[in-house]
């Protein structure tokens, strides 16, 4: 009991720490102006250019560029991003740039980088809106994640080379 008190209270600490709240839902009149089938081909372009073309890494790469990229405007991204992701376009890219920071933490080819590299490398503009979006998405710190992926490393069994017999042939 005393264990779910201390995760529950370190959880409020985090997001009182990280200026994380509740998503509140509000409806927008301009959802309801972009038709289901432009829609479904907008939601396939913008897959293409921000996790495809890895444009989530370009921490200048805004809703307004890819609304020129797309030939269209903010207000049908946004549509087409609410609508069919169910976030709002912020939260979307920064969902592809944690999961990338979650293959990147559990990865012993990088366990040394720093969190602060880390956060750059996958396009988070500094160390804070890294730690603040990934404590949204996990519920835990970058930190603790790779914390408590390194104990899985070290507590999987090396397997053992099998020794071969050796024969002698006259």
């Amino acid at each position: 009991m005393q264990l779910k008190l201390y995760h529950y209270l370190s959880f409020l600490v985090c997001m009182a720490k990280y200026n994380i709240t509740e998503k509140k839902e509000k409806e927008a009149v301009y959802r309801t102006l972009v038709s289901p089938k432009l829609m479904d081909e907008m939601k396939e372009k913008i897959l293409n250019i921000i996790v495809m073309q890895k444009k989530y890494k370009d921490k200048n790469y805004s809703a307004k560029q890819l609304a020129i990229d797309l030939g269209t405007n903010t207000r049908y991204i946004s549509a087409v991003v609410n609508v069919r992701f169910h976030m709002n376009y912020s939260s979307f890219v920064n969902k592809y740039r944690i999961e990338e920071a979650m293959s990147i933490l559990t990865d012993k080819r990088y366990q040394d980088l720093r969190m602060e590299e880390v956060s750059d490398m996958v396009g988070f503009a500094n160390r804070q809106s890294f730690y603040a979006s990934f404590f949204k998405l996990m519920n835990m710190t970058p930190r603790d994640y790779r914390i408590q992926h390194t104990k899985q490393f070290a507590q999987k069994p090396v397997a053992k080379k099998a020794k071969r017999k050796k024969t002698n042939k006259k």
